[in-house]
């Protein structure tokens, strides 16, 4: 599990798993694309002259038009996430880690748990690997702003706990 970044990290790690031979054995990419992102759009159309209204709210991930360097043929999923769910994500995280994530991190997990999540139901086994790949230190004055949340006419709801088979 990656988040979309700029379209080009998730293509250079979908190329590597398909030329390396990993997918022979199984490995897959699901890329998390954030709200106000065209590239899930754009892996589930298969056109890339889309363009978005405005861009995503997470920063460093996400764009309002489909990147040269997306290629969709090299990702086997993709996954929307809001961007409520995100800010949410890197509460629960500063809570049980100890520490503070950026966005993008925040995306990553909401996805990574939605895919674990669905495994589980279709009762299959696997591991997910993703990331923790932005601190979160430079968002003290926005994801980590409740008036800058507010602001933005989000609501988090955090869940207490969680729970997993």
């Amino acid at each position: 599990m990656v988040s979309a970044g700029t379209g080009g990290n998730s293509s250079t790690i979908g190329r590597y798993i398909r030329y390396g031979g990993h997918i022979a054995q199984g490995c897959e990419l699901c890329v998390a694309d954030p709200e106000n992102s065209v590239f899930y759009e754009a892996f589930a159309s298969g056109r890339s002259d889309i363009t978005g209204q405005c861009g995503s709210r997470i920063e460093g991930i996400g764009r309002p038009r489909v990147e040269p360097s997306f290629n969709p043929a090299v990702i086997d999923r993709m996954v929307r996430v809001p961007d409520a769910a995100s800010f949410a994500a890197l509460r629960y995280l500063e809570r049980h880690l100890g520490r503070r994530c950026g966005g993008s991190t925040g995306t990553n997990l909401i996805a990574t748990l939605s895919l674990v999540s669905e495994m589980q139901k279709a009762g299959e086994k696997g591991s997910v690997v993703t990331l923790l790949c932005d601190g979160g230190h430079r968002y003290i004055d926005t994801y980590f702003n409740p008036a800058w949340i507010a602001s933005h006419g989000l609501i988090l709801r955090v869940a207490q706990r969680y729970e997993f088979l």
